[in-house]
C-alpha cells in the first residue's frame, strides 16, 4: 500500500522505479552470474575436452611400437644363432661370397629397423638444433662401442685377456655401419623438416613425394657406390701373412670376385689392410678349402687372396647400405602417416615383392649377384624386401589379429636390444663367468653347462652347441629382459 501523501506528490512511482531498477539489476545481476557460471562451465569443458585429447597424443609419444620391437628382438636372436653356432652349422652362417643364408640377413634388418625407428622418433622436431646433437651424440657413442667391441679390445668369452695393438686395430663394424647410416638418415629427416608434408593423401607415390629428399639421399648414396664399384680401377696389391709377401694380381675395373673388387681396395687404401678384418668368410670358398662351406685348413693351390683381410662392414659397403636404412624409413613414415591397417599393408606388402622381384632378377640374370660382402644393390633389395614382409606379417599378427602374448619374448629382447646384443652376442657376460675359474682357465661354470648339460647329454658337440645356443643365450636373455622390462631398466644410447 502506497503512503498517501507520496501518492499526492507523485513520488510513488519514483519510487516503483527505483525499485523496478533495482530488481532489474538484481535479475541483471544474477544472469550476469548465471553467464559467467555458464562461461565457467564451458571453459571448464572445454579444457577437459583438451585434455581428453591431449592425454592420447602424451600415451601414443610414449607408447612403444610392438611390432618393431618384435621385429628388432627377432633381429638380435637371429644375430646370437648364427654367429655362435653357425660354425656348427655352415649352411645358416654368411655365405662365402655369393648369395644370401640366414646369417646375411641380419645386418640390413638391423639398419632396416633404424630406418623405421628414425621416421617414429623424429616425426615432430620442436628445437632442430637439438635433434641435431642428439643424432650427433648418439652416432658417436654407438662408434665407441662398436670399437670397444669389435676393434680388437675385447677378447671374449674364451680369451681372458684384454687389449688390441693399434697396429691392427679394426676401424669397421656392426655398430659402426648403424651409427653411420643412422647419421645420414637422421640428419636428412631432421634438416629437411620444413620440406615435409603435415597431411600426406592416402596415395600410392604421394609417401614417395612428400618424404623426396630422403630418396635424393638414397639414390646419391647408390650413384656413389655403383659408379665407385664399377669404374674405380684396382691395380695389383700385396700383404704380409704369417712373415710371407703375397701378391694378388688385378690391374682391371668393374670385378665383383674376392680379389680384385673396388670395395676391398677402397677399405686398403683408406684404412690400411692391417686394420680390416682378419678372418673374412671367403676363406671358407672351395678355392680355399676342402671344407667348403664350412672352415678347415686351406688347400696347397689356394689363391694368394685366400690368405689376405677383407672387411664386410667396409667404408664403400656402408655407403651402399644407407639405402637398407632409406627404405626402412619409407615404412616409418607410412605407419606414421597412414592410420587404416589395409593402406599401411597395402603400401609394405607391394614394395616388400617388388624389391623381392629387382632382387632375383638382377641375381639370376648375372647382373649384380646377390652379395653380402660388397652390400650389391641387388643384395640391398633382396633383404630390404624380405625385412619388408616379415615385419608386414609381424604388423598382421600383433597389430591386426592381437596375438601379442607369443611375441612377448622377443618384444622383450627388443626392448632391450643394445644389453643382449653386449651380453650374449658379444660373449662379454660368458667373458665375466670365465673369468671366475678353478685350477684351470678351461674349469669354468661356462664349460661345465656346456658339457653336463648339452654335449654329454645329447652325445654330439654340434647339436648341444645349438642347444646351448637357443636355450643358454637367446632364452636365458629373453627372460632376464623380461625382468628388466618390469623393473623399467632399459640400456639407451
Amino acid at each position: 500500500m502506497e503512503h498517501p501523501k507520496r501518492l499526492e506528490e507523485g513520488l510513488a512511482h519514483e519510487t516503483k522505479d527505483k525499485n523496478e531498477l533495482f530488481s532489474e539489476k538484481v535479475d541483471k545481476t544474477n544472469d550476469r552470474d548465471v553467464t559467467n557460471h555458464e562461461k565457467e562451465d564451458t571453459i571448464s569443458s572445454v579444457n577437459q575436452q583438451k585434455q581428453q585429447q591431449q592425454q592420447p597424443l602424451v600415451k601414443q609419444k610414449a607408447k612403444r611400437v610392438a611390432t618393431l620391437d618384435a621385429f628388432r628382438g627377432l633381429t638380435v636372436a637371429l644375430m646370437i644363432l648364427v654367429d655362435n653356432a653357425g660354425e656348427s652349422y655352415p649352411r645358416i652362417d654368411h655365405s662365402p661370397w655369393n648369395g644370401c643364408t640366414l646369417a646375411d640377413f641380419v645386418m640390413p634388418f638391423f639398419l632396416f629397423i633404424v630406418g623405421v625407428a628414425i621416421a617414429l622418433a623424429f616425426k615432430r622436431i620442436p628445437k632442430k638444433r637439438d635433434a641435431v646433437k642428439k643424432i650427433i651424440l648418439r652416432t658417436l657413442k654407438l662408434l665407441f662401442w662398436g670399437i670397444l667391441l669389435q676393434g680388437g679390445y675385447s677378447h671374449a668369452p674364451y680369451d681372458l685377456s684384454y687389449g688390441v695393438d693399434m697396429k691392427i686395430i679394426r676401424w669397421c663394424g656392426i655398430l659402426q655401419r648403424i651409427a653411420l647410416v643412422y647419421m645420414f638418415v637422421a640428419l636428412i629427416e631432421t634438416l629437411t623438416i620444413k620440406q615435409r608434408q603435415s597431411v600426406v593423401e592416402p596415395d600410392h607415390f604421394t609417401i614417395f613425394t612428400a618424404y623426396n629428399w630422403q630418396w635424393i639421399g638414397g639414390f646419391i648414396a647408390f650413384l656413389i657406390y655403383m659408379i665407385t664399384t664399377y669404374a674405380l680401377y684396382v691395380p695389383d696389391w700385396s700383404f704380409d701373412h704369417e712373415s710371407k709377401r703375397y701378391t694378388v694380381k688385378c690391374g682391371m675395373r668393374g670385378h665383383l670376385g674376392p680379389a680384385c673388387n673396388a670395395v676391398g681396395y677402397v677399405d686398403r687404401e683408406v684404412w690400411g689392410i692391417n686394420h680390416l678384418y682378419q678372418y673374412p668368410v671367403w676363406s671358407r670358398l672351395k678355392a680355399c678349402t676342402l671344407s667348403s662351406p664350412g672352415s678347415g685348413p686351406f688347400r696347397e693351390d689356394a689363391p694368394t687372396w685366400c690368405y689376405a683381410s677383407f672387411e664386410p662392414e667396409g667404408l664403400l659397403s656402408t655407403i651402399s647400405a644407407i639405402l637398407s636404412g632409406t627404405i626402412g624409413i619409407h615404412y616409418g613414415h607410412v605407419l606414421v602417416h597412414f592410420k587404416d591397417h589395409s593402406e599401411r599393408l597395402k603400401q609394405w606388402v607391394s614394395m616388400g615383392f617388388g624389391l623381392l622381384i629387382i632382387a632375383i632378377i638382377l641375381h639370376f640374370t648375372d647382373a649384380i649377384p646377390i652379395n653380402k660382402q660388397l652390400y650389391s644393390f641387388s643384395y640391398v633389395c633382396f633383404t630390404a624386401g624380405a625385412a619388408g614382409i616379415v615385419f608386414s606379417g609381424f604388423y598382421i599378427l600383433i597389430d591386426i589379429w592381437g596375438l601379442r602374448m607369443p611375441f612377448l619374448f622377443l618384444e622383450w629382447i627388443g626392448m632391450n636390444a643394445m644389453l643382449v646384443y653386449v651380453m650374449a652376442a658379444q660373449g662379454i657376460f660368458e667373458g665375466f663367468i670365465n673369468g671366475w675359474y678353478y685350477k684351470s682357465p678351461d674349469n669354468t661354470l661356462v664349460k661345465w653347462i656346456q658339457n653336463h648339460v648339452f654335449f654329454n647329454v645329447w652325445n654330439s658337440q654340434r647339436l648341444g652347441t645349438l642347444l646351448y645356443v637357443i636355450f643358454a643365450q637367446i632364452t636365458f636373455w629373453g627372460v632376464v629382459a623380461g625382468i628388466l622390462h618390469k623393473l623399467g631398466i632399459y640400456w639407451k644410447l
